[in-house]
């Protein structure tokens, strides 16, 4: 389990778990509840790069970032820990 201190959105913190290069869970912690539960649900089951290219960059209103774009970095620091493990 990786556990990311979000930046920049009302969520507080992104864990994710990867089994290999798949999500296997997603937990936004904070946040708008219904959206990050829709967020987690949609990602779980899928690749890890291909989740990373649908939400790389994606804005929340005059914000820089977004949850979902969180959850991007998120992913990919995951990917990052688990290559040095």
């Amino acid at each position: 389990m990786y556990q990311y201190k979000t930046r920049g959105t009302c969520s507080s913190e992104i864990d994710v778990d990867l089994e290999g290069d798949t999500v296997k869970s997603v937990k936004i912690i904070g946040g708008c509840n219904g959206n990050g539960k829709g967020i987690c649900a949609l990602v779980e089951g899928m690749k890890a790069n291909e989740a990373i290219r649908r939400l790389k960059g994606i804005k929340c209103g005059f914000k820089s970032t977004s949850c979902p774009d969180q959850l991007a970095v998120a992913l990919l620091q995951a990917k990052e820990q688990q290559l040095h493990k």
